[in-house]
C-alpha cells in the first residue's frame, strides 16, 4: 500500500477517470486507475451499480438488524473490536465498521460527529455495502479480494463517498478460513495512513485468536458436561433450533447449495460424504431420534436394508468419534447427542418469524441438491417452496430479483413478473428482467 503515501496524483488520475466515465467507455475511463481499482470498477460496472447512486440501500430494519447480528458469529468478537478500535476511535475521528460475509454493515460505532455525517451516504448499520450495490469500497472490495484494501476518496465508484476514505480487512473464521465478514474503518485522509493498515490486521488477528479460545472453552465446558444432560437437552430442542452462547453456534450442519454436507463440531470442520451428509441431515431435524426402519425410509428410495444402513453408521461413528467423542450418536432410536443447527433450520426459523430477507441471505441453494433420499427431499422441497412463497407474498423487489439468481429460479416466470410489477418505471434493473421474461417465453414456445 506505499502508493497510498502520496494520495494527490492518485485522486487526480481517480477524478479524471469519473469524467470519462460519464461520456467514454470504462475501459477509457479506467487509464488513471490504480490496477485493483480498475479491476474494481470493471465489476461494479458489470453489477450495474450507478455511480450516482447518492446513498446505499437499506438491506435490513431495525428488527431484522437485531435478531441477524445477535445470531451472527462475530457478536463473539464485538468486545475485541470495541476495545482495540472503536474506543480509540472517538479521539480520532474515525469510525469503524463491521459487515458479514456478503457486504451488510452491521455495526457502526465511532466518532458521534461524523456518524452523522456518514448517515447522508446511509454508510450506517444494515445498509448494504456490497460492490454488486455501491461498486468500489473498502468493505466491498476487500470482501471480493479476499484481502485487506485501502480505498482513498475519489477511487469509490460512487460519487458521493468522494470525501470519504477507508480501510478494511475480512475476517475469516479460525477453523474452516471461511470469510465470516468485514472489519472497516472509514474517515479522511488518516483512514488510509499506511499504519492504519497494520492496525486493522492485527486487530482482525486477535478478534480470529479469541473467538478460537471461545470455541476451545465451548469444547471444554461440554466434554465436562454428564452425557445424560447433552442427550436431554437435545432430545427437548425443537427442529432447526440452535443453541447459542455468546452469539456463536456451537455446531452447525451446512446442507443449502452443497452435494457433501460441511459439518463443524466444536470448533472443528470437515465435509462428510454424500450419504453421511444425508444421515445427519435426517438425525439433525429429528432431535427425538428414528428407528432404523424409519431412518431407512427417509434415507433409501423404495426398499431400504436396514443391514446397509447399519454399516453405514458404522462408518458414520468413526468419523464423528475422531471430530468429537461426544457426538457419536446413539442408537435405538438413532440419536444425535449433541445438537447440530442445520442452514436449512435457520432458514425455516427465519420464515417463521416473518424474517423472509434474512432467510433469503441464508438460503445458498436447494438442500443436498443431488441427494434422492426420500426425507432430504421432502425438506429441499418444504425449504425451498416456503421461501418462495414468502419472498412473493412480502418481498421487495431487491428480494425478488435475489431470489430469481438462484438456480432452482432460473425458469420462475412467477417471480420475475412479481419484481417487474415492484420495480420503479425508470428502474436500470427492469431491462435485465425483461429480456429473462423475453428469453422463458421464447423457450417455451420453441
Amino acid at each position: 500500500m506505499k502508493n497510498l503515501i502520496q494520495p494527490e496524483p492518485l485522486q487526480r488520475g481517480a477524478l479524471a477517470a469519473h469524467e470519462l466515465l460519464d461520456g467514454g467507455s470504462l475501459h477509457d475511463a479506467s487509464s488513471g486507475l490504480r490496477n485493483l481499482i480498475r479491476e474494481s470498477w470493471q465489476r461494479s460496472a458489470g453489477f450495474k451499480a450507478d455511480p450516482d447512486n447518492p446513498a446505499a440501500p437499506l438491506a435490513m430494519d431495525r428488527d431484522e438488524l437485531e435478531d441477524y447480528r445477535s445470531h451472527h458469529p462475530l457478536a463473539a468478537i464485538m468486545p475485541v473490536i470495541n476495545k482495540l478500535l472503536v474506543q480509540p476511535s472517538h479521539d480520532s475521528g474515525l469510525l469503524v465498521a463491521v459487515g458479514d460475509e456478503v457486504g451488510r454493515l452491521l455495526w457502526v460505532e465511532g466518532d458521534p460527529a461524523l456518524q452523522r455525517r456518514a448517515e447522508g451516504m446511509m454508510f450506517v448499520a444494515g445498509a448494504d455495502w456490497s460492490e454488486a450495490t455501491v461498486g468500489t469500497s473498502a468493505p466491498g472490495t476487500a470482501l471480493a479480494l479476499g484481502r485487506g484494501i485501502q480505498i482513498a476518496g475519489a477511487e469509490h465508484y460512487q460519487r458521493a463517498v468522494h470525501p470519504w476514505s477507508c480501510t478494511a480487512v475480512p475476517f475469516h473464521d479460525p477453523d474452516s478460513g471461511a470469510v465470516l465478514g468485514v472489519v472497516d474503518i472509514t474517515g479522511t485522509a488518516t483512514a488510509v495512513a499506511p499504519h492504519t493498515l497494520s492496525l486493522v490486521e492485527a486487530t482482525v488477528a486477535a478478534a480470529q485468536a479469541q473467538l478460537r479460545v471461545e470455541r476451545l472453552q465451548l469444547a471444554a465446558e461440554l466434554a465436562n458436561r454428564p452425557a445424560r444432560r447433552r442427550a436431554t437437552a437435545s432430545a427437548s430442542r425443537a427442529p432447526g433450533q440452535g443453541v447459542k452462547e455468546g452469539s456463536l453456534y456451537r455446531n452447525s450442519l451446512q446442507l443449502l447449495g452443497r452435494d457433501q454436507a460441511l459439518l463443524s463440531l466444536e470448533g472443528k470442520t470437515i465435509v462428510l460424504s454424500a450419504r453421511h451428509s444425508e444421515i445427519l441431515a435426517l438425525l439433525s431435524t429429528h432431535p427425538d431420534g428414528l428407528s432404523a426402519e424409519e431412518l431407512g425410509v427417509l434415507l433409501y428410495p423404495g426398499e431400504g436394508s436396514t443391514i446397509t444402513l447399519r454399516a453405514e453408521m458404522v462408518r458414520l461413528r468413526k468419523v464423528l468419534q475422531q471430530l468429537s467423542p461426544d457426538a457419536v450418536p446413539g442408537s435405538r432410536p438413532y440419536r444425535l447427542p449433541v445438537d447440530v443447527v442445520p442452514d436449512s433450520g435457520q432458514v425455516l426459523s427465519c420464515l417463521q418469524r416473518g424474517a423472509h430477507r434474512i432467510a433469503l441471505e441464508i438460503y445458498r441453494g436447494a438442500v443436498l441438491p443431488r441427494s434422492e433420499a426420500p426425507g432430504v427431499v421432502e425438506l429441499r422441497n418444504k425449504v425451498s417452496l416456503l421461501l418462495r412463497e414468502a419472498v412473493l407474498t412480502d418481498g421487495s423487489a431487491e428480494s425478488l430479483l435475489k431470489y430469481a439468481e438462484l438456480p432452482e429460479a432460473r425458469d420462475d416466470v412467477g417471480v420475475r413478473r412479481a419484481a417487474l410489477r415492484l420495480l420503479p418505471a425508470r428502474s436500470p434493473k427492469r431491462a435485465a428482467v425483461v429480456a429473462d421474461l423475453e428469453r422463458l417465453e421464447a423457450e417455451l414456445r420453441a
